[in-house]
């Protein structure tokens, strides 16, 4: 890749950042410096002006990083220029041409080329065996000859080897046999034995399955859930249930301690004697109202009516403590989380936004009077290809 890729990228971003500044305010001029709630601001006006999309992984690698050392996917590079006002990434170069810089004019054909045999390749395929390879092929019929002599010979050999063996004692065959036998079935009780041991764990163990409910309206599980399986002696292992699944668990113990945990429900710490326990559980999860509350209202989409915009703000102000601790967690490996206080996040959840629907509350916790004082989410991406 030229360096003169890279600098026309720059000038690009450069491009991107004053025309965004134009109508919006956000918390730094420089985009390198945008964050949180000022990228999601900015994916929605390019959703609208360029009809396309950057997830905030693509933002993190190609204008948070400084300098950069690679230019996004040509569709990306597409969808900013039209956001700035030319036609494409070609036409954005095209007009921004450097010094004594000389475009390709056959770049533009270059995506969509594809590569079809030719005429010359498909007379190649059809042409005919040289003539020296044909003569290579007359003197067969001697070779032809030779082999069927050595043949003879190879049957001579085998006929003199049966009749040797034949004239050997029948005693001996007999002793031979048993021999045989023997080996036979000391090696089959030898794998049986070594089967046996390798998967003695697996022989004697049972399966049990667990499904969950919301005990307040007998329906299922719309949450992910976190269980972490409590065993003597050992470290804790933790699973990850999607919402509606079961949770199947084998095991040959005779007791099973586990912990379920969710964004929304209550705690729930269960212990089971499994020596007579139902080999399929439904289990009850109780709400938490004030997480409840919270989820519901950050979700909620009130664009339409300022009444129920309102009320949405006056829900979350009452619930989410003055202290909280709030954490967005990034799909990047450069950015991983960052923080809010109370009133961004109060301000991110209550503007329109296409990236409202795609919030996912991760965890939250409550203090003891109930008010949520921490709450860590994410925003999954809708666009998966920069």
């Amino acid at each position: 890749m030229s360096n003169l890729e890279i600098l026309h990228f720059e000038q690009l971003k450069n491009k991107v950042q004053a025309q965004y500044l134009e109508n919006h305010a956000p918390s730094f001029e420089d985009i390198s410096k945008w964050k949180g709630i000022d990228i999601i601001y900015f994916q929605e006006d390019l959703r609208q002006k360029a009809k396309g999309n950057i997830s905030e992984k693509s933002f993190y690698t190609y204008f948070r990083t400084s300098p950069v050392t690679k230019v996004p996917r040509i569709d990306m590079l597409n969808i900013l220029s039209v956001y700035v006002g030319y036609q494409s990434w070609y036409d954005f170069k095209k007009q921004n041409l450097f010094k004594n810089e000389v475009l390709n004019e056959s770049e533009i054909l270059n995506e969509n080329e594809d590569v079809n045999p030719t005429s010359e390749t498909l007379t190649e395929t059809l042409e005919t065996k040289p003539q020296e390879e044909i003569q290579n092929e007359i003197p067969e019929a001697k070779k032809d000859v030779l082999q069927i002599s050595a043949t003879e010979n190879q049957k001579d050999s085998v006929s003199e080897a049966l009749n040797k063996n034949l004239e050997k004692p029948k005693s001996e065959k007999k002793k031979s046999g048993r021999k045989n036998y023997f080996w036979i079935a000391a090696s089959a009780v030898l794998l049986i034995a070594a089967g046996f041991f390798g998967f003695k764990d697996n022989i004697f163990q049972k399966q049990y399955t667990y499904c969950f409910r919301d005990a307040d309206r007998n329906s299922p599980i719309k949450y992910d859930l976190l269980i972490t399986v409590k065993k003597e002696n050992e470290s804790p292992l933790t699973y990850r249930i999607k919402s509606g699944e079961c949770f199947s668990y084998s095991t040959k113990d005779k007791t099973l301690n586990m912990k379920i945990s969710s964004p929304v429900y209550q705690d729930l710490e269960m212990s089971r004697n499994l020596e007579n326990a139902p080999e399929e559980e439904t289990i009850l999860l109780k709400p938490d109202d004030y997480k409840m509350a919270v989820d519901y209202f950050s979700k909620k989409n009130s664009a339409e009516n300022p009444d129920e915009l309102n009320q949405k703000r006056q829900q979350l102000e009452n619930r989410i403590s003055n202290k909280a601790t709030i954490y967005q967690v990034f799909e990047s490996d450069i950015y991983g989380i960052e923080t809010m206080d109370k009133q961004k996040y109060i301000t991110l959840v209550t503007t329109p936004t296409t990236s409202l629907k795609n919030l996912n509350v991760i965890e939250m916790k409550t203090d003891g009077n109930g008010k949520i004082v921490l709450i860590k989410f994410k925003i999954t991406d809708d666009e998966t290809n920069h």
